[in-house]
C-alpha cells in the first residue's frame, strides 16, 4: 500500500520513513531566523556597555568598604592586594569581611589633552582632584607627620584602623577617606576634598595633634576623643565605655608598640653589628713569626739536626779534637 503527502511513506522509500511538507519547513526555518536574530540583538547591546573594572569591593562587618585587585585567604586572615604587583597589602580579619562584591564603576575618562579651539583662551583651567597613586601614600604620611610633629608609624597605625588605607572608603556615619573625617571636621580643618589623600592625612594628622595637646599627649585618650569626639572623653573622664572605641584605642596601641619594639630591635642589631666592625677595624694585626731554628719546636729542631750534612774529615780538625 502507497501512503501519500502529510505523514505518508512516498514511493521508494522504505517504511517509517517521513517527509515533511513545505509548511512544517517553513515554520523551522523562521523560528530559527527570529533566535538568531535575537541573540544578534543581545550581543550588540553587550557591544554598548561599558567594560566593568576588575577591583572588587571587601565589605566589613563595621560597615568599611576595601577596595582591592585580588585577595589571599590565609585561614582566620585575608590578605587583600591594593596593587596588582602585590606591592601594597593590607591584611584584615576574614570574619570581619560579610561580603566581596563586583565594583562595576566605569573607568575614569581621560582629560583632554588639549583644550577645543572653541571655548574662550581665558577659560580657567580645571583643577584634578584626583588621588595620588598608593606608592606615594608613605611620602604622605612622612611628609603630614613631620609637619604636625607626630611618629609617622602612629599615623600608618590610625590610617590601618580607620580605613584599612582605602582612600575611598565611607563609614555608614559618613566619615570619609584614609583617616576617616566627618564632613564637618574635615570642613573646620580646611579639606575640600576628604577622598584626597594628601589633604586628607593632613587633616587627620592635624587634628591628632591637636587631640594630643588637649589632653597633655595621652595618647589613650587622644585616640578614643578620634574614635568618639572629645565630648565623650571629657563626659567619662576617659575612654568611653563604647566597646567600638576601646577596641579602637587597644587596636592601634597594639600595633604601635609592636611597630616601636621592632624598630628599637634594629637599632639594637645595627648598633651591635656597627660595634662589632669597629672592634675588628681596631684591632692591630699579628705579625707572623718567623721560622727559624731558634722559635721552632724542640721536635722540629731535632729534624733539623738530623738532616744537617756531615762536616769533612781534615788531619786539621782531627788534632783540634784531641
Amino acid at each position: 500500500m502507497t501512503r501519500g503527502v502529510g505523514g505518508e511513506t512516498p514511493p521508494g522509500q522504505p517504511a517509517g520513513c517521513r517527509r515533511y511538507s513545505r509548511t512544517t519547513m517553513d515554520g523551522t526555518i523562521l523560528r530559527l531566523a527570529r533566535m538568531l536574530a535575537a541573540l544578534l540583538c543581545a550581543a550588540a547591546v553587550l557591544s554598548l556597555v561599558v567594560p566593568a573594572s576588575a577591583t572588587d569591593i571587601a565589605v566589613l562587618r563595621n560597615g568599611f568598604t576595601i577596595r582591592h585587585d585580588h585577595r589571599i585567604v590565609m585561614g582566620e586572615k585575608t590578605r587583600l592586594f591594593t596593587s596588582s604587583d602585590d606591592s601594597s597589602f593590607t591584611d584584615v580579619a576574614t570574619a570581619e569581611i560579610t561580603s566581596i562584591e563586583k565594583d562595576l564603576t566605569p573607568p575614569p575618562t581621560p582629560a583632554p589633552s588639549a583644550v577645543p579651539a572653541s571655548f574662550p583662551a581665558t577659560a580657567p583651567a580645571r583643577v584634578s582632584t584626583s588621588a595620588p597613586p598608593v606608592a606615594d601614600l608613605n611620602q604622605v604620611v612622612n611628609s603630614a607627620s613631620a609637619a604636625y610633629h607626630l611618629d609617622p608609624d602612629l599615623v600608618n597605625s590610625v590610617i590601618h584602623a580607620e580605613s584599612g588605607f582605602n582612600a575611598r572608603a565611607i563609614s555608614p556615619k559618613g566619615a570619609q577617606g584614609l583617616m576617616q573625617l566627618m564632613p564637618s571636621t574635615a570642613n573646620s580643618l580646611g579639606v575640600n576634598n576628604a577622598f584626597n589623600p594628601q589633604q586628607n592625612v593632613g587633616g587627620g594628622s592635624r587634628y591628632l595633634r591637636e587631640l594630643l595637646e588637649r589632653y597633655n599627649f595621652d595618647l589613650v585618650k587622644a585616640l578614643a576623643a578620634y574614635n568618639a569626639g572629645p565630648e565623650r572623653v571629657d563626659q567619662y573622664h576617659g575612654v568611653p565605655p563604647f566597646r567600638e572605641t576601646r577596641a579602637y584605642v587597644a587596636r592601634i596601641i597594639k600595633e604601635y608598640n609592636r611597630k616601636i619594639a621592632e624598630q628599637e630591635k634594629a637599632e639594637a642589631l645595627a648598633k651591635k653589628k656597627a660595634a662589632q666592625q669597629a672592634k675588628v677595624a681596631d684591632k692591630p694585626p699579628t705579625a707572623k713569626p718567623t721560622t727559624t731554628p731558634a722559635n721552632r719546636s724542640a721536635k722540629t729542631q731535632k729534624r733539623a739536626a738530623n738532616s744537617a750534612p756531615l762536616p769533612s774529615a781534615s788531619p786539621t780538625g782531627v788534632n783540634a779534637a784531641r
